[in-house]
């Protein structure tokens, strides 16, 4: 028997309007339903889907349909059904407004890089209230008294400084701590972020593969991106590292952007990225991108949020955002700052620079399915621009 790990996408609003909510260890039975499975196999069409006790237990063409005496049918005609997605890189916030949001687009499971959950006070702020607040979010959802998807959670970060909530690590020592501190909270992988020195990354690398634990997040600034995947990193969030570890000189590079940043040197940080993209070498990205297949190491691009940062996102008329529907799930707070930096000014050399990113990331999945779905946009998906990812 299968799991039930699909999404009823195009059928919420039907099951709320034909159905009253069905206790799941009873039957409920979908009729003439298009489904896809995603294994590259046709859509099968006209189909007859049988669900009990959270689990799919018949997918078949019967057209004789006995309703179920413990449940009901629904009338899927025009309706699709497809596997459950994940969405690889969120920031969770209000459960009031994100969690529902994640189920009605047919996201049964996220994996949360650090909540960026708030209560009404503003007292949950730290990293620390988030990690407890998510995990007891995922316990109520797993127990059935929370709408919501499954949940894998990093909680608590590591970076090079002290910032609220996060573990920092300025040696290989501190950094060997930082990952056993995580080991026994009980967080389902470590994060690292941009400011970690090599010798803490590397300390943190070898102290999460000793005990078993899955590296994630950010290529820190002072490591090399290939180093990064032979050191186990599973997954690069954001691209970061790429468009250097593409550049003839990388190492040139680097050591700028490290002057830099001790400088805090905003612009000279910042052009750092554009001059990697006037220096990209395809020979170089191929074995670079061969090498992440090789180790096992996926890309999380969140092309959504780089397009934004790059080009920024700018609507007028007819095209504005408040001209969406979608703008009306959006908090007041948040549609008041959303709109403020959809219309910032993009930065010089903004559309190049993406236009390379999103070229490392096409020639990433030519060569092997590497890449997880995350798009982190400010409300579940509802802001996944699709243009972006099909120009």
């Amino acid at each position: 028997m299968k799991r039930l790990l699909f999404a009823l996408l195009s059928l919420s609003s039907l099951l709320v309007a034909q159905s009253p909510t069905i206790p799941a260890d009873r039957s409920l039975i979908l009729t003439h339903v298009t489904v896809i499975d995603a294994t590259g196999s046709l859509a099968k069409p006209d189909m007859r889907v049988v669900i009990r006790d959270h689990k799919i237990t018949a997918i078949d063409r019967k057209s004789a349909i006995v309703p179920p005496k413990d449940g009901g049918i629904v009338d899927a005609t025009g309706k699709f059904l497809i596997p459950g997605l994940w969405d690889m890189h969120v920031h969770t916030g209000r459960k009031d407004i994100f969690l529902p949001l994640y189920i009605a687009n047919g996201v049964t499971g996220v994996r949360d890089m650090g909540g960026d959950i708030e209560d009404p006070s503003g007292e949950l702020s730290s990293l620390s209230g988030r990690y407890v607040q998510l995990s007891l979010w995922r316990e109520a959802i797993e127990e059935g008294s929370l709408l919501g998807p499954r949940m894998v959670i990093a909680g608590f970060l590591i970076d090079g400084f002290k910032w609220p909530g996060n573990i920092a690590a300025t040696n290989a020592e501190e950094g060997r701590q930082a990952a056993d501190v995580l080991k026994k909270t009980g967080v389902d992988f470590v994060k690292v972020k941009s400011f970690l020195s090599k010798d803490a990354f590397l300390a943190i690398a070898a102290e999460a593969r000793r005990r078993h634990m899955v590296l994630a997040g950010h290529v820190p600034d002072a490591v090399r991106v290939a180093d990064a995947s032979d050191a186990g990193q599973k997954s690069i969030e954001h691209l970061t590292g790429i468009a250097l570890g593409c550049s003839t000189i990388e190492r040139q590079l680097m050591d700028e952007k490290a002057q830099a940043f001790a400088a805090r040197d905003r612009a000279r940080y910042a052009s750092i990225e554009p001059r990697a993209t006037a220096t990209f070498d395809p020979t170089i990205a191929t074995a670079l991108f061969s090498r992440f297949v090789t180790n096992g190491t996926w890309q999380v691009p969140t092309l959504v949020e780089l397009r934004r940062n790059a080009i920024g996102e700018v609507r007028t008329g007819e095209d504005s955002a408040q001209n969406d529907p979608r703008w009306a799930y959006l908090p007041a707070p948040l549609r008041d700052w959303w709109s403020q930096s959809r219309h910032a000014t993009a930065p010089i050399g903004g559309r190049e620079l993406f236009a390379s990113e999103f070229s490392s990331q096409k020639r990433c999945t030519s060569l092997a399915s590497c890449s997880w779905l995350g798009p982190t946009p400010p409300i579940p998906l509802f802001s996944l621009d699709l243009r972006c990812m099909t120009s």
